[in-house]
């Protein structure tokens, strides 16, 4: 395998050469970030960290960690956008739960959106599809933690398999359920989030399950629950919605 030294390298000094100060700016007032910007793009961000496994014939474990705790340790955007996207790139066998802390230190360090969603969904999802027993009661205390950023985690973790018709809804539910009084943005945007994609391939689930529980919900929950499903359902939940306020 190769030498997580080498990789580092090669995507802090290609990163560094394709930097676009105009676009950094922008970047950093959008995410309000007090991080240092470069202004690489995810894709351009993406295709470098490719360039850099596909040269060195990719990384053990140990040397993965080693990697993200490099990029993930400096204060420079586009190093910590890198480390998403390694982990992206990984093979699960790559990681086990015995990563847990480690991925948990990410999650709660991250502080925003634009790592955590990525990590929770792409990366923990699927560690939690190839070892749900594993992962199922860090899941379960995950979704009860007490940063937000961590329960929302929980959830996104399980949203690329219902986005495709599949996956744990039941555990969602749960989960969804003990969140929706929250008045935490990111939280309910998350539930919403989920239903809504699941709702492209079981509408009906969807409805049944926000259909008696927008006395509780948000709007931001209900309105993103409800984009998918038939126009009548849709506008039933929604005066159902506008009288409970």
């Amino acid at each position: 395998m190769g030498d997580p030294a080498a990789v580092g390298d090669f995507i802090e000094s290609e990163l560094a050469k394709v930097a676009d100060p105009g676009r950094a700016e922008k970047e950093r007032a959008y995410l309000k970030s007090e991080l240092v910007f470069l202004g690489v793009g995810v894709p351009a961000t993406r295709r470098l960290v490719r360039e850099s496994w596909t040269q060195n014939d990719g990384l053990d474990h140990d040397g993965l960690i080693a990697t993200v705790n490099r990029l993930w340790g400096s204060d420079i955007h586009e190093h910590r956008m890198a480390t998403v996207e390694l982990l992206k790139l990984a093979p699960p066998a790559a990681l086990s739960v015995d990563d847990r802390p480690m991925l948990e230190h990410l999650l709660s360090t991250a502080r925003t959106w634009a790592y955590v969603d990525s990590l929770a969904a792409d990366v923990v999802g699927t560690l939690v599809v190839s070892s749900p027993k594993a992962w199922s009661p860090v899941l379960d205390q995950w979704a009860s933690d007490e940063d937000f950023w961590i329960r929302r985690s929980a959830l996104l973790s399980l949203l690329v398999p219902l986005r495709q018709g599949g996956g744990d809804f039941g555990r969602f539910s749960r989960y969804a359920d003990a969140m929706l009084d929250e008045r935490e943005f990111f939280i309910r945007k998350a539930i919403g989030w989920v239903l809504r994609d699941t709702s492209r391939w079981r509408p009906e689930l969807v409805a049944d399950w926000i259909e008696p529980r927008v006395a509780r919900a948000s709007g931001v929950t209900v309105r993103e629950a409800v984009k998918h499903l038939d126009p009548e359902r849709r506008a039933r939940i929604m005066e159902a919605y506008a009288t409970s306020r």
